[in-house]
């Protein structure tokens, strides 16, 4: 049970601690500016700035005071005698997803993670690319066109994650180890990929109001973090904007890229246990829910 002073505060924290990201996303979108770095977790990542930045408890909480009504203009809150909470029986729809979900979370925790890709995968996006062509038009190649045609054609391409994959040109797709598919990425999913870190802020957020916002909030930071790792290893040049390349056609920037995948790993692997609970608990109590009707 959270008073009303107490449910307030947590929820300034949050709204104060999202807002780093928020607010720039609409400005920036306020002046039809794009960010090459950043767009990407909202515009890949579907989640408004609205909803991140707004609080909420998760599911066993009980909110209490004059000013919980406003949680039942929301989809998924309940009122009872004593407050208002979140329902936590999962409609259909929703708990198909979260038994799949929980099958991919499971299963990429059982696997050792793989911290030999080096970030290649942006650089079969652009391979034999014609430069008016690629995902960033508007920024350069560090190495030009051919030079980044090099390094990919002299490394071994070893990404596993469909989403990233899906995105490579058809020259670079059979250079590529592996061939995943939607169908394959419970078998290929692994913790070192630095695209199935930053998914758990997806399965973070798919759960809706069921997701406590301190949950959610720590895995958006660490796909931020993750995401400029994954760009500033990218071929292009982002030095206009502040960030220092990871230079991955060196043997010296391949060590430093996966010295920081290994770090985001480890940083990884608490909230991927954080969200394999979570998904239980409410699975069980949605079969229980299930059965009493």
């Amino acid at each position: 049970m959270l008073t009303e002073p107490e449910w307030r505060a947590r929820e300034e924290a949050h709204t104060t601690r999202m807002r780093p990201w928020t607010e720039p996303r609409q400005e920036r979108r306020s002046r039809g500016e794009k960010h090459p770095v950043l767009d990407f977790l909202f515009t890949y990542y579907s989640l408004p700035p609205s909803q991140l930045e707004r609080w909420q408890p998760g599911p066993g909480v009980l909110l209490t005071g004059e000013g919980i009504r406003r949680f039942l203009d929301r989809t998924g809150y309940v009122e009872t005698a004593d407050g208002v909470h979140a329902d936590p029986v999962l409609p259909p729809k929703r708990a198909r997803m979260a038994r799949y979900v929980l099958s991919l979370l499971e299963a990429t925790a059982s696997r050792p993670p793989r911290l030999n890709c080096f970030g290649l995968h942006e650089w079969a996006m652009v391979y034999r690319h014609p430069p008016d062509q690629v995902r960033h038009a508007q920024l350069p190649l560090r190495l030009g066109s051919g030079g980044t045609d090099d390094v990919v054609q002299s490394l071994d391409i070893r990404c596993g994650h469909y989403d990233a994959f899906r995105f490579f040109t058809e020259q670079a797709r059979p250079l590529n180890t592996l061939q995943p598919t939607r169908e394959t990425q419970r078998d290929l999913d692994q913790p070192g990929c630095l695209h199935v870190g930053m998914d758990l802020y997806k399965w973070a957020y798919k759960l809706g109001p069921l997701v406590p916002s301190e949950l959610l909030g720590d895995c958006f930071e660490l796909a931020a973090d993750v995401r400029v790792l994954d760009m500033r290893a990218s071929p292009y040049d982002l030095s206009d904007l502040g960030y220092s390349p990871v230079r991955i056609e060196t043997a010296a920037g391949r060590a430093e890229y996966a010295r920081q995948q290994a770090a985001f790993t480890r940083r990884a692997a608490p909230l991927r246990e954080r969200l394999i609970a979570l998904y239980r608990e409410l699975l069980a109590t949605t079969e229980v829910g299930s059965e009493s009707h």
